[in-house]
């Protein structure tokens, strides 16, 4: 504990809670579940206690035993914390449309996919009208949520959040002549700092998102070995999707209101 005090005060409160204590969770569900219980003693938690204490022999203080594994374990999770943003900016690039060449055949496949189940908006609304004429108030409010969720135009990504970031990209194109991809640096040191702030913000909503689904993937693998992991994974990733659909659309709009501010700013030419 005093260990961990120690870090919190050196360690920034953003990277220690939103990236080392999962990592040191994940260390430990990973050794003592995945590695020691396993299915058939998933919720023997004496047993557990009775590994953790076998590995961390306290009686007497510290032994050199004790320090060294717990040591390992400290490294271990520290390791993880770093690996995870990097895990993360792969998701955000495949989340954003970015896909690498060699994935090019499987994201053409789920392009196409989405444009077989695309239904404009507007279509999924005169349905719930029609169907809340019918007395069919269920339906209706599922096909108002559908419509809510719906892209605007005919997809052209492989993914939600790529149409989404295409879309802001063309309405600052068409609307103010920015090019957000290109000139995303400079636009970050022309703005105010509020603006800068809330794109700030609205980036580190989308990473974080984005970790939570690599943490997700993570929990998921080690419920191959201790199924309540795997539980929790499921959970986690039902959550952080949303959560990145969220964040994705979040920060088009915040990226959008700062260029039409930027405009609106820019003095008339002359």
């Amino acid at each position: 504990m005093a260990l961990l005090l120690e870090l919190q005060r050196r360690i920034p409160d953003g990277w220690f809670l939103r990236r080392l204590l999962p990592a040191l969770l994940f260390v430990v569900v990973a050794v003592v579940g995945g590695g020691q219980l396993g299915h058939r003693d998933w919720a023997d938690l004496g047993l557990a206690r009775d590994r953790i204490a076998g590995a961390l022999p306290l009686n007497g203080g510290l032994t050199a035993d004790g320090a060294a594994t717990l040591v390992l374990v400290v490294l271990t999770a520290v390791a993880v914390a770093l690996t995870v943003p990097l895990a993360a900016d792969a998701v955000g690039a495949l989340s954003a449309g970015a896909w690498p060449w060699w994935l090019t055949p499987l994201a053409r496949r789920l392009t196409r996919w989405r444009v077989r189940r695309w239904t404009s908006p507007r279509e999924i609304g005169r349905d719930a009208v029609r169907a809340r004429a019918a007395g069919h108030e269920l339906r209706a409010a599922r096909l108002d949520a559908r419509r809510a969720r719906a892209a605007p135009v005919r997809p052209t990504s492989p993914t939600w959040s790529g149409d989404r970031i295409r879309a802001a990209e063309q309405s600052a194109r068409v609307q103010t002549g920015t090019d957000l991809p290109g000139e995303w640096t400079r636009l970050l040191l022309d703005v105010p700092d509020a603006s800068r702030a809330a794109l700030g913000e609205a980036r580190d909503a989308y990473q974080a998102a984005c970790e939570a689904l690599v943490w997700s993937v993570a929990f998921t693998t080690v419920g191959l070995w201790w199924w309540p992991a795997g539980l929790g994974g499921t959970v986690l990733w039902l959550v952080s999707w949303r959560a990145l659909r969220r964040a994705a659309d979040g920060l088009c709009h915040t990226a959008e209101a700062v260029v039409a501010l930027r405009r609106a700013a820019s003095p008339p030419p002359a």
